[in-house]
């Protein structure tokens, strides 16, 4: 019973120091004061302000826009990447694997260093474009990680017993694999989907002038003091970020199951 309770003590303890900084923003997101600092009044004026603010408005459609696309891209190449390399047999796959999963494993400022060396040696001027190219790359490797996941638990006789049954190789594919794998490229996608939305490191690097994220909207502003304004748009992304990411893992586990 002793030790319980000071197991159950501990783990208390840990959360609070993880989560309380948060629950401290999202408080300060409905005070009425400017500061910030004390508490005044309950308020929405905050979140009102987030929807007739240009820049703020402009930074997020890229935001949308970067990972939208980057997401719909890397999930045709995650989910032909995940197939080939746990359906085919072949000399060096085992590298090829980890070399298709190291982004998950480089520190970002180091993948960001190199995106941006590599725009620059091809002469490519930084853009949206150059942005979302460095956004694939990593989320690729999280949507082909989930993906080979779930076809961890397919049964490859199932295409086998459509090919047998008159179908090609292609529309078994398309038929039987793929509705399996849906749930599974979903949840990669979701997962990948809130990667781009909140990356700043390599946004960093790889941005325009002009080419303004939501990362990088909140960075600019937080210089000048972090004010109400601020902590309502990081509730929303946290409240945004929590629930995509509850959403793949539900997915992923019922596609486990």
């Amino acid at each position: 019973m002793k030790k319980s309770f000071w197991l159950n003590t501990i783990a208390l303890s840990v959360y609070i120091f993880l989560y309380a900084p948060i629950l401290v923003l999202v408080a300060f997101s409905f005070d009425d004061s400017r500061l910030a600092v004390k508490w005044t009044g309950f308020t929405f004026k905050w979140y009102e302000s987030l929807f007739t603010n240009d820049s703020l408005l402009s930074a997020l459609s890229n935001s949308l826009f970067i990972a939208l696309i980057s997401v719909a891209i890397a999930a045709v190449m995650g989910t032909m990447s995940a197939v080939g390399l746990s359906r085919l047999r072949f000399a060096g796959k085992g590298f090829y694997q980890a070399l298709l999963l190291l982004p998950i494993i480089i520190p970002e400022i180091a993948m960001a260093v190199a995106a941006l060396s590599l725009f620059i040696a091809l002469g490519l001027p930084l853009s949206l474009g150059t942005i979302i190219v460095s956004h694939i790359v990593f989320c690729v490797a999280y949507i082909c990680l989930v993906v080979m996941g779930r076809l961890e638990g397919l049964d490859p006789k199932l295409e086998e017993a459509a090919c047998d049954l008159g179908a090609t190789p292609l529309t078994a594919f398309f038929k039987v694999t793929l509705p399996l794998l849906a749930p599974g490229i979903i949840a990669g996608c979701l997962l990948a989907f809130v990667l781009s939305l909140d990356d700043f490191v390599i946004t960093q690097f790889t941005a325009g002038a002009g080419d303004t994220t939501l990362p990088l909207w909140i960075y600019a502003s937080v210089k000048f003091g972090v004010s109400p304004a601020i902590n309502a748009l990081s509730t929303v992304m946290i409240v945004l970020t929590v629930g995509s990411s509850l959403a793949a893992e539900f997915l992923r586990k019922k596609s486990m199951s």
